[in-house]
């Protein structure tokens, strides 16, 4: 896959996910308030931080041809999404007060499922 074309499916699964996660939370403010909205916000950036960072780590080895070393890269790239997400909903357990968990698992869960149905109905 070229890089262009690396980048274009990254963008489209990106929006894809940031749509998920505030389509998720707006349903939350309107059931729940305003406190879960920013926790289902919370839960869908996380994830789509922890894409972000996976991409940049796969793009690091996107020149290298053998089988042995792209699966690699790719298991880094994914330790380092999972990775992220762990830090950064350990990181927003403890400092915000008001969490309101169901909303984030909820805004996680919209983001993290969405990628991966974008990334089956794009032709790549």
């Amino acid at each position: 896959m070229s890089t262009s074309n690396t980048s274009d499916v990254f963008s489209k699964m990106l929006k894809i996910q940031l749509v998920a996660t505030f389509s998720v939370a707006v349903l939350a403010l309107f059931v729940s308030g305003l406190h879960a909205s920013v926790s289902a916000m919370l839960g869908g950036a996380s994830v789509v931080l922890g894409a972000c960072a996976a991409v940049a780590v796969a793009k690091r080895g996107e020149n290298n041809k053998d089988a042995s070393a792209i699966l690699i890269n790719l298991l880094k790239a994914e330790a380092t999404k999972i990775l992220i997400i762990i830090v950064l909903l350990v990181v927003i357990f403890k400092l915000y007060k008001q969490l309101v968990p169901f909303a984030l698992i909820a805004g996680l869960a919209a983001a993290a499922l969405f990628s991966g149905a974008a990334l089956s109905r794009l032709k790549v």
